[in-house]
């Protein structure tokens, strides 16, 4: 009978401690809901991942556009940039401005281009006087001068006409038309140098208003911040830089027309001389065959 207790004792050690293995096995294993639980964190953590991931890229698409804004004005041309200014400086002093550019321009071309007509070869021409008075005196000499164009043979011309009261006469009727034909060659001229005192003028007044203006916007505002006092003074100083730009171009060009109109009337001058010269030897080479 003992043994028998013995027997049933140790069965039922054995029995209960392979239960309790087994159940211990059992409860390692991954239940439904920790199944569930683990795939909606992968879900989560992959949704981070592509946030991410499209926060990267934004980022990288946004740096490539503002490096591509910042280039694009290295990329203007100059014409752009000036259009672009100007349109900046505002419309009202600004115009006035390319209306002394534009009027400005229109009589420098004017005059150069009178200037340019006006040019005669008066050793060519003085030639072609001296052989037309040999070989058909004074008339042949004053076909010459009617078929040739610019102020010197203008002047040639009125000389050749009071040549038959002397040469006193000539030299008073050439020096006389002589200062009509510079009044020709400098007729406009005035008008350039206008333009150019005008423009900066203009400039500096729209510089003045302008920073008038900035000055009321600061009080207006209440305040003196950065972006109120620089776009002021932006617009007010670009008036003056146009006006200089318009007046540095046009004081070119009126230089250029002033040499040339130099140049034209030292040679009308030396021109003058051989005429007289021309017909002091045609009258002593009539008196002479006389």
């Amino acid at each position: 009978m003992k043994k028998l207790l013995a027997l049933l004792t140790v069965a039922a050690m054995v029995t209960f401690t392979s239960a309790k293995m087994y159940a211990q096995e059992e409860g390692n294993e991954p239940t439904a809901e920790q199944v569930e639980q683990t795939a909606q964190q992968s879900d989560s953590s992959a949704q981070e991942e592509s946030i991410v991931e499209e926060e990267v890229v934004e980022e990288t698409t946004v740096k490539e556009v503002t490096a591509v804004t910042e280039e694009a004005p290295e990329n203007q041309t100059f014409t752009q940039i000036i259009k672009e200014k100007f349109i900046e400086g505002g419309p009202e002093f600004m115009g006035l401005v390319l209306i002394t550019l534009i009027l400005g321009l229109a009589i420098v071309i004017e005059r150069i281009i009178y200037l340019n007509l006006a040019t005669t070869n008066t050793e060519k021409l003085l030639n072609n006087i001296e052989d037309a008075l040999q070989s058909g005196g004074i008339e042949a000499a004053k076909e010459v001068c009617r078929n040739t164009k610019g102020p010197v043979a203008s002047i040639f011309y009125q000389g050749l006409e009071r040549s038959h009261e002397g040469i006193e006469m000539v030299e008073k009727s050439v020096e006389s038309y002589g200062g009509v034909q510079m009044g020709l060659l400098e007729k406009g001229v005035s008008w350039i140098s206008l333009f150019i005192a005008l423009a900066p003028m203009l400039g500096f007044m729209g510089t003045v208003i302008g920073m008038i203006q900035a000055f009321d916007d600061i009080a207006a505002a209440g305040d003196i911040s950065p972006t109120v006092v620089a776009g002021g003074i932006k617009v007010a100083l670009l008036t003056t830089v146009f006006g200089l730009i318009v007046a540095i171009i046009l004081q070119i060009f009126y230089n250029y027309i002033i040499a040339k109109i130099d140049s034209l009337v030292n040679d009308m001058e030396n021109a003058s001389i051989g005429l007289i010269d021309l017909l002091v030897k045609h009258e002593l080479a009539q008196k002479s065959n006389n």
